[in-house]
């Protein structure tokens, strides 16, 4: 089974391809809140509508300070049009050997109609900006889980809890 990231620990640094074709290291968001979600694959129903919550919050994420991060093992083709169906303001990260899914414990054993496989259990994880994992968030239901993560950064101080002027 999978190491399973807590809350405190420090937050397993990675490298990996994104979307734009840059690499995104997460030891240079150093400072910055991080919002890193595990899902598993683009375009499919809860996959998008979960992309679609953190695009939408987007203003309020950015006056927290905080960047959005997905991943999936979808490679970075698969991202970029998955970005730009569904107007994406974030980065998608493609990691198709589940490397960094397993360092962080979103890589695990499920069970669908009586098969059990492996496959990404939906996981956000909201690293601080010293590098810890301040909340984990496993077996995420996609509706108003934005607001989720908004609500928590606001209780840990990243953001204010008054709503965006308009």
């Amino acid at each position: 089974m999978s190491n399973l990231v807590e809350e405190g620990d420090r937050a397993p640094d990675f490298t990996l391809p994104a979307d734009d074709g840059t690499r995104i290291r997460l030891a240079d968001m150093s400072g910055q809140a991080v919002v890193l979600y595990f899902y598993p694959r683009d375009n499919t129903p809860g996959c998008t509508r979960q992309a679609a919550g953190f695009r939408d919050a987007r203003p309020e994420l950015e006056a927290a300070g905080a960047v959005v991060l997905g991943i999936s093992p979808d490679g970075v083709g698969s991202h970029a049009r998955f970005r730009d169906q569904h107007d994406l303001n974030f980065r998608l990260l493609a990691d198709p050997d589940h490397t960094v899914a397993g360092l962080y414990g979103a890589w695990r054993e499920k069970s669908a109609f009586g098969v059990k496989k492996m496959g990404i259990e939906r996981s956000t994880f909201l690293v601080d900006p010293a590098g810890r994992v301040a909340r984990v968030w496993r077996k995420v239901k996609v509706d108003g889980h934005a607001q989720e993560v908004l609500a928590e950064l606001a209780r840990l101080g990243q953001v204010s809890q008054d709503p965006p002027a308009p």
